[in-house]
């Protein structure tokens, strides 16, 4: 074995040993970004490159899964994702719909955040079915599968069921408006009933959201990562809870 994988290895169970468990994020959210700036530094096709960030997606529910995080929460298609060539996109969605379905088969709950009406029929059916096998889940690592997602559309989303909601039972816009609270929306939001993420971490270099969460990150604390993602190690994402632990966290200040 070459001395930089022992020396990494080393490295590795060092930063595990010292993370406290008891200051470790519950939600870790995911931006999984440089796929695409992956295989053209690998001189491979576009294809491959989502394919190897699938690949480390398994691999990064693993690493949560062992340090005991509860929920992740992971953005793999945007709505701007949704304006790329139809070879293109026809390629990310069956990656995904693939990966979607061996989730199925881990043990892991599955939820869809996003809107799917956006994407093609047959793709939406298919991740819905794969996701509907684990609708009796009741334990273990809970996965959102951000598809079709941008945070302003969940935001458009939600101000839209709200309002349908409430003429449902015959309230007037105007009463709407004057007994409105934050947590009427919060009740609309794809995530609803889950806590917001703790964490949110963004591979490739880039320092923005993107529209990730929008609503749900106003509190979270964020990491940016330069490895690209399929390219994301252990110790990079060791090095992300580590940097968490050691945060004091002021919630409105």
């Amino acid at each position: 074995m070459p001395v930089t994988d022992l020396l990494y290895g080393a490295y590795e169970r060092r930063l595990a040993r010292g993370l406290d468990p008891e200051r470790l994020p519950r939600h870790v959210g995911a931006i999984v970004d440089g796929n695409r700036r992956w295989a053209r530094g690998a001189g491979t096709g576009v294809d491959h490159g989502y394919q190897a960030g699938a690949d480390k997606i398994s691999e990064f529910l693993g690493w949560c899964d062992e340090l005991g995080v509860e929920i992740v929460t992971l953005w793999l298609l945007s709505t701007d994702n949704l304006r790329r060539s139809a070879d293109e996109l026809a390629a990310l969605l069956l990656v995904i719909e693939r990966l979607v379905e061996d989730l199925a088969t881990t043990g892991y709950r599955l939820r869809l955040i996003g809107n799917l009406d956006m994407l093609p029929a047959e793709s939406a059916a298919r991740l819905k079915r794969a996701a509907d096998l684990t609708a009796s889940i009741e334990t273990g690592l809970a996965v959102n599968v951000c598809v079709g997602y941008g945070g302003r559309q969940e935001l458009t989303d939600a101000m839209r069921s709200l309002l349908l909601e409430e003429a449902g039972k015959g309230r007037s816009l105007e009463d709407v408006a004057s007994t409105l609270e934050v947590d009427h929306i919060a009740e609309h939001l794809y995530t609803k009933g889950q806590p917001d993420p703790d964490l949110v971490i963004r591979t490739s270099g880039e320092q923005r959201l993107s529209g990730f969460l929008l609503w749900q990150s106003v509190h979270s604390e964020f990491y940016f990562c330069d490895a690209l993602w399929p390219a994301l190690r252990r110790v990079d994402f060791l090095r992300a809870m580590r940097s968490y632990a050691a945060r004091e966290r002021r919630f409105g200040g």
